[in-house]
């Protein structure tokens, strides 16, 4: 836990402080006095949706590879310019990874470990790992999802090892921020969780979450950030539970009046959802995938909606009094798609700028985003 100094010792760092840089014949301010330090800068954060690697898709980072290994890095390269220049970027790692060339794709993914990296390279800083497919390999899954990830400087959220790392919040910096990730996930397709590990993998409980987001902000977080696998897939427009969920979360406050979160990621339904703005809140329903193989949906229909998604970039801005909020003062959506044929993540807006012809599939996108008013609060499309 950050500890923070009292009211009596802190004004009397202030006081020694401020002596010193008198002392240091610190520049003086318009009155005399030293300057005030500068003030706390924003920040931008990135999130995207589901890693899902098909075995079609680990197939092509075994071609990239040259055939020996896997790399994940060109498949990646193109949305590398909006996620590296991110001050804090999240994506969800969907599955959980194998070793020693037993990997395998749906139902029961294991993914090749070499993708933590590739992550990394992308420039990604923490991965949600709470997802249906957790459980695949049971507790070792995990193990070395989780191991692979730290390898590669890489935090994550939604799942652990030991007790103590699922008690434990992760928190990263982001500008002057310290920002708080937490993950949960609806369900893990009916695998129990493992024999003396509740604490695997985080499941979606309301009253957990806003208890875990308040032990974050005890623990230091200016900024807490959830992200949820959750609503129903295939389905374009966010679900009742999704709705009712994220308007009770997003209401919920401390006794300051404080929300208790500030952004909600969701993850799961394998096709674009809208963001909206709840209870003064954003929501992202659905960002989609960003890396999955040819998907087929319920009725049995190759579906390109499964490989269509958004990259969420919000600006926050420090509060303007000790103690308030750190408010979203930009919010902005980027269209992305995976090009099958290619084998490569594409910003839809840049292709589009190139001459490509996806002006149809990135207007799509747009109206589904947009389709619950978010316009109205603000966000737009970037590049």
């Amino acid at each position: 836990m950050l500890s923070r100094p009292t009211t009596t010792a802190l004004a009397v760092v202030l006081l020694a402080t401020a002596t010193t840089a008198c002392q240091a014949g610190q520049p003086p301010g318009p009155t005399g006095r030293p300057a005030a330090p500068p003030a706390a800068r924003g920040f931008t954060l990135v999130a995207s949706g589901d890693v899902l690697p098909h075995a079609s898709i680990i197939e092509r980072a075994h071609a990239d590879a040259g055939r020996s290994g896997y790399d994940f890095r060109p498949m990646l390269a193109g949305i590398a310019p909006v996620v590296s220049r991110a001050d804090l970027a999240l994506c969800h790692m969907e599955t959980v990874y194998g070793a020693d060339g037993d990997y395998t794709g749906y139902p029961a993914f294991k993914s090749p470990p070499e993708i933590a990296q590739a992550l990394a390279d992308t420039g990604y800083d923490g991965c949600s790992t709470a997802s249906n497919h957790t459980l695949d390999d049971g507790a070792t899954g995990i193990h070395r999802t989780l191991d692979a990830l730290d390898r590669a400087g890489v935090r994550h959220a939604g799942s652990a090892r030991t007790a103590g790392e699922a008690g434990a919040v992760t928190l990263l910096r982001a500008g002057a921020a310290d920002v708080a990730h937490l993950a949960y996930t609806y369900d893990t397709n009916g695998y129990p969780l493992p024999d003396g590990q509740p604490w695997a993998v985080n499941l979606i409980d309301e009253g957990r979450i806003v208890a875990d987001a308040r032990a974050a902000r005890r623990a230091g977080a200016d900024v807490v950030v959830v992200s949820l696998h959750w609503g129903t897939e295939w389905q374009d427009e966010p679900d009742e539970t999704q709705l009712g969920l994220a308007d009770r979360l997003t209401a919920s406050r401390t006794d300051d009046g404080r929300p208790d979160l500030d952004l909600i990621l969701g993850t799961h339904a394998h096709v674009p959802q809208a963001y909206e703005k709840v209870n003064g809140t954003w929501v992202v329903y659905g960002m989609g995938d960003q890396i999955a193989g040819e998907m087929t949906n319920y009725a049995g229909l190759k579906d390109p909606r499964g490989n269509q998604g958004t990259l969420g970039r919000f600006t926050f801005s420090p509060p303007a009094r000790e103690g308030g909020r750190w408010e979203v003062t930009r919010a902005e959506f980027v269209p992305q798609g995976y090009d099958l044929a290619a084998g490569r993540v594409t910003n839809l807006n840049e292709a589009l700028a190139r001459g490509a012809d996806v002006s149809a599939v990135r207007d799509r996108i747009r109206d589904i985003v947009l389709s619950r008013g978010a316009g109205q609060d603000g966000l737009t499309m970037g590049r």
